[in-house]
């Protein structure tokens, strides 16, 4: 693919700093990076062009859980009039001991997700991505369901208990850490990143065809602002152990590397997650072949409950 214009949420440290960095000393023409605040996403694309020497980086606001701030964004996208090649959407949260919602009732983890959905909607609508646009969006380890210390919703199970069997109220109910949903940082967080994975199937169905999305896990890589608000367990025993073990845990730009690998890949593998291979969480990453990852109606139900969160939706282009 022509290295021509990236775009890359939550940039202003982390894992989104790394891949910003490397699309530039990759040759991109243009990196478009994201923050919350315009002055503090215009000083990091100062910072990065002073590394990297190249002056390639448009800084822009974009608030993920402010739909104003996605419009805006859009806009600002519009008026600059240029398709983008590599849409990465990284900006993420890790959940803290107290369940936080934001103003829209969303639950903190899951909050980055239907902003992204938004943006991604937006852009396809506004015919700002490139014929042959790669989308990558940061998926997890624990959504594959074998890391230590998380484990996911049943969701079918969730369904048929308190929803009737409809999974995407129940997926809804997960967004919303709603009734019966009971809040815990480590669950929340791999229920997050499966809905994630189903999420990115669910585009892959609709877009067109020469267009693919992957939801790619960057792997253990703790030593990112991310973990600010991780909680005790995470922060004081899973992270030290990773830590300790050797290979177990990757820099930034380790684990940003995968990002850009996966923004190579085909249309024949769009819609697939990648990670670690199983049991680890460094390493060389494959495409996940767990059942629940492959689930046909969890995917379907995952992409309904955001649309539905999220007031946006984006019609079949391809016969499923």
């Amino acid at each position: 693919m022509e290295h021509s214009i990236a775009l890359v949420t939550g940039t202003t440290s982390g894992l989104g700093y790394a891949a910003a960095r490397m699309l530039a000393i990759e040759g991109y023409r243009q990196v478009i990076v994201t923050g919350r605040s315009l002055a503090r996403v215009q000083e990091t694309a100062a910072q990065l062009a002073a590394e990297t020497k190249t002056q390639v980086f448009t800084p822009l606001e974009l608030e993920l859980d402010a739909p104003t701030s996605i419009q805006s964004a859009l806009a600002e996208l519009v008026r600059l009039g240029r398709p983008i090649d590599f849409l990465l959407l990284n900006a993420g949260m890790v959940p803290g001991k107290k369940r936080v919602l934001t103003a829209a009732g969303i639950e903190a983890t899951q909050a980055p997700l239907i902003g992204h959905h938004q943006l991604t909607v937006g852009l396809l609508r506004a015919n700002l991505l490139s014929p042959n646009a790669r989308i990558v969006i940061a998926g997890a380890e624990p959504a594959r369901g074998d890391v230590p210390l998380f484990s996911y919703t049943d969701v079918p199970a969730f369904a048929a208990k308190y929803h009737q069997g409809d999974r995407s109220a129940a997926v809804e109910a997960l967004v919303r850490s709603g009734p019966n949903v009971k809040y815990e940082p480590n669950r929340a967080y791999a229920d997050a990143k499966l809905i994630v994975a189903w999420w990115a199937a669910a585009l892959a169905r609709r877009l067109p065809s020469g267009m693919a999305v992957y939801a790619v896990s960057p792997g253990g890589a703790t030593d990112t602002k991310v973990v600010r608000n991780a909680g005790p367990a995470l922060k004081y025993l899973f992270i030290p152990i990773v830590n300790l073990i050797p290979g177990m845990n990757q820099t930034p730009e380790t684990a940003a590397r995968r990002y850009l690998q996966a923004s190579e890949f085909g249309t024949d593998v769009s819609g697939q997650f990648f990670a670690s291979a199983p049991k680890k969480v460094t390493g060389p990453i494959e495409a996940m072949r767990h059942p629940h990852l492959h689930d046909r109606a969890s995917q379907e139900a995952a992409w309904q409950a955001v649309v539905k969160v999220s007031g946006v939706d984006l019609s079949l282009t391809q016969h499923p």
